[in-house]
């Protein structure tokens, strides 16, 4: 177990960590992403409701 800690703590050494600024700058583009995919899958389900609406009738 103290072997595998040693190894974990080893490899996060290794890691290059970001800098706050690309920190915020990642997190603003994820968060953007995810914005424009829900408002594409929104758009996709109110037309879809419409549609099968206008088929099936109401």
């Amino acid at each position: 177990m103290v072997l595998f800690v040693r190894q974990v703590v080893a490899e996060l050494r290794k890691v290059v960590w970001p800098t706050r600024t690309e920190l915020l700058r990642y997190t603003a583009v994820v968060l953007v992403f995810v914005a424009v995919v829900m408002a594409f899958v929104t758009l996709v389900d109110l037309g879809v409701g419409r549609l099968s609406f206008w088929v099936f009738g109401g």
